[in-house]
């Protein structure tokens, strides 16, 4: 009986256990050493977990410390303003330097224009001048060719006509006494030196003039205006002299377009 009464108590007993949650169940010594076991890797997971934790935020603040350094080697503001003035200051210096180069070749452009312009209206005469030329020559070539005599003007045995084109022409005009002058051979040679003389007054209109070296008293020979077609011994004369004119000059506005052909004096 005893025994049946046991093993019965025993069962409710164990029925009653199952059926208790686990949270009323009475704890034991053994269960406590069970508990901690169960515990001590929860604490190991949390201190690893904060040491990993620990670990990123010093890894996060690390691009901030470097942030920092590397703010430090950037320039500062006010530093920044001042490099951009002397680049905006060096810009504009540039500006102006070519501005005041390309004013300077615009007026310089504008000079050289006008100046050719000038040229052109004054010179524009020039090729038709010069194929004039041989015409003039050869009109004051017929009055030079005609001698004082024919004409009844009185000359000196020692002049001669140094002018002329044809030195041996003043060989035929000495004479003593005035001849009876040929009026026709007269009237042909005042209508060439009238057509000549209102030629000349044309062409000085527009610029063009004709010189001789031997007009006046003389002059020396000019390199510029004359070309010495030789040299010869004049007595009574220096060396350089102009005595006689093969063909005259002529200038344009100044501009020499044909020099004067001239025999030039050389005693030494």
């Amino acid at each position: 009986m005893l025994s049946k009464q046991l093993l019965r108590s025993s069962r409710v007993a164990s029925r009653r256990l199952i059926q208790t949650p686990q949270t009323q169940r009475v704890s034991s010594p053994f269960s406590s050493i069970a508990s901690q076991s169960r515990i001590q890797p929860t604490i190991s997971s949390n201190f690893t977990r904060r040491w990993q934790s620990t670990d990123a935020q010093k890894t996060e603040s690390t691009p901030a410390e470097g942030d920092a350094k590397t703010g430090a080697s950037t320039p500062a503001p006010e530093d920044a303003l001042k490099q951009e003035v002397e680049k905006q200051k060096k810009e504009i210096t540039e500006l102006k330097d070519k501005y005041l180069r390309s004013v300077a070749d615009y007026r310089n452009l504008q000079d050289r224009t006008a100046r050719d312009n000038a040229n052109a209206r004054q010179f524009a005469i020039q090729k038709f001048a010069t194929d004039l030329l041989d015409s003039i020559d050869n009109l004051d070539r017929a009055l030079t060719s005609v001698p004082e005599a024919a004409l009844g003007k009185s000359s000196s045995s020692t002049t001669s006509n140094t002018s002329s084109a044809d030195p041996n022409v003043a060989a035929s005009s000495k004479s003593t006494s005035p001849a009876e002058p040929n009026q026709d051979l007269l009237n042909l040679y005042n209508g060439l030196k009238m057509t000549d003389q209102i030629l000349m007054q044309i062409l000085e209109k527009h610029g063009l003039k004709r010189f001789d070296p031997l007009e006046g008293s003389g002059r020396k020979f000019d390199p510029n205006l004359d070309e010495a077609t030789f040299f010869t011994k004049v007595e009574g004369k220096q060396d350089g002299d102009v005595f006689y004119t093969q063909s005259k000059g002529y200038t344009l506005n100044g501009r020499v377009i044909r020099a004067s052909k001239v025999g030039v004096v050389k005693n030494s």
